[in-house]
């Protein structure tokens, strides 16, 4: 009995030395770069629970699969095969050193504030293809604008363009198969992002595609906030439809998110291990005064968290205002703090969410982070109805806008897409909608929580990076 406990005990211990071994390899030979916080409560619950701890590790552990972008540097301190180009010089600067493409004029940016608008919008963009389409999606409805949008694909593809289909295997766990079998049968390539049954090795099963565009030949996007859904677009059953931002831009940014796209495709099945940002040879020259717009995507295809990065160096960087639009408000702290930073140093910072959102444990994670951003100086606007919508703008020469949401998993985790827009006009569209927002919303109060309402809080913020 005593040889076997030994025997037992020195398994044990091999255990967690093995997992412990498995976390350092995996997190500094593989550049997965996390929050203290997050990294001493792996490592406890390898020591402590090396059976659970060490396969859920192996699953969910990692996120990044893309290795730092090692570039000589100019004296200007920029990288030296990407020009900064146009635009802020502290966004153009940052987003150039991460290694993503520049800034390029357009043909012309339209905005999409309107459902039935964006809805139309989007099918147009389908029927123009007369060679290649490519579509990706978080969420793919089974219901009215799910069926619309597959019919127009299905048309697509017997008219002889070449059709793909990227789904979310997560976010289209309630698709039907039946559906998707029959776009297939039409001629529709479709493929799963990152299935959850796969070889670990393969790919994380928390790691999801967020992304969300529709691309014509190269040449024309359709992309935003709004997942291919009723609820984005015309409403469900007798609910109204969620207020979300899209847009169509034609020109350069739609080449920038095909290559985008191909790179997604390749990466679906996770056979891919390391990935590298995609990168055009040549970008489609636009009019000269035509609007100027820059593609930023953000994910484990990225070795820096460039959405993030970005955020940052616009809190540091604002003279007058930042404005954000998010449904979602569950920001780590590094973020948090710039922005109560820029609240001291004089900045404008306001914030516009839903009074009340689709997912009761975000509300109740984003009271925090809420309660510190009005005591540093900033103002909160709850509007009445649910705001899908993504959008950041920074004084008048800067705006965000795309897929990922103001929460750590947007940020760190998932795929996601969004467009920097430095054109006046743009800035000023967005900059008018927001005020449009902001005037049906009623101001944040914050409030001291009681103790067991500040545990639940802690409680859910913890597992923040899920929500």
């Amino acid at each position: 009995m005593t040889r076997l406990a030994l025997i037992s005990g020195l398994g044990h211990t091999l255990l967690v030395v093995l997992g412990l071994l498995i976390y350092v390899m995996a997190t500094r030979i593989g550049h997965q770069r996390r929050h203290p916080s997050a990294a001493l409560s792996w490592v406890l619950g390898i020591v402590a629970f090396p059976y659970v701890a060490v396969p859920l590790f192996l699953l969910v552990g990692t996120r990044k699969f893309a290795r730092p972008l090692r570039q000589p540097r100019s004296r200007e301190g920029v990288a030296s095969p990407l020009a900064c180009g146009p635009g802020p010089r502290w966004a153009t600067q940052v987003l150039a050193s991460m290694g993503l493409a520049p800034a390029a004029r357009n043909g012309r940016v339209v905005f999409h504030q309107d459902g039935a608008e964006a809805l139309q919008a989007l099918l147009d963009t389908i029927a123009s293809a007369r060679q290649h389409l490519d579509v990706s999606t978080f969420v793919f409805g089974h219901d009215e604008v799910g069926m619309r949008v597959a019919q127009a694909l299905a048309q697509a593809a017997q008219r002889g363009v070449a059709t793909r289909l990227l789904i979310d295997a997560v976010g289209c766990l309630q698709t039907p198969r039946g559906m998707l079998r029959d776009l297939v049968a039409s001629g529709v390539k479709v493929r799963r992002f990152m299935p959850l049954l796969h070889n670990p090795m393969r790919g994380r099963t928390n790691l999801r595609n967020h992304r969300k565009m529709v691309v014509a030949d190269g040449v024309r996007l359709w992309s935003g906030g709004r997942n291919l859904a009723a609820e984005y677009f015309v409403g469900r059953g007798r609910q109204s439809a969620w207020v979300d931002l899209s847009y169509g831009v034609e020109g350069a940014l739609a080449a920038q998110a095909q290559a985008q796209f191909k790179s997604d495709w390749r990466a679906a099945t996770g056979r891919v291990r390391f990935t590298r940002a995609p990168q055009l040879l040549e970008v489609p020259v636009g009019p000269a005064d035509g609007p100027l717009a820059q593609w930023v995507p953000s994910g484990p295809d990225h070795a820096d968290d460039t959405v993030h990065a970005l955020l940052l160096a616009g809190a540091y960087h604002a003279q007058r205002r930042i404005v954000a639009v998010t449904p979602y408000f569950v920001p780590d702290e590094a973020l948090l703090d710039a922005w109560c930073m820029a609240c001291r140093r004089g900045v404008q910072v306001s914030l516009v969410m839903p009074a009340r959102s689709n997912h009761r444990l975000a509300d109740w994670a984003r009271e925090r982070a809420l309660r510190q951003l009005v005591y540093a100086g900033g103002q909160v606007w709850l509007v009445p109805h649910m705001l899908h919508a993504k959008a950041v703008l920074i004084d008048d020469d800067f705006a965000l806008s795309g897929s990922l949401n103001l929460d750590a998993r947007s940020l760190f985790l998932n795929y996601e897409a969004m467009t920097a827009f430095y054109g006046e006009a743009e800035v000023r569209w967005l900059a008018a909608w927001c005020e449009r927002e902001t005037a049906q919303a009623r101001p944040y109060h914050a409030r001291q929580p009681s103790w067991p309402r500040e545990i639940a809080e802690g409680v859910v913020r913890s597992v923040g990076f899920q929500l």
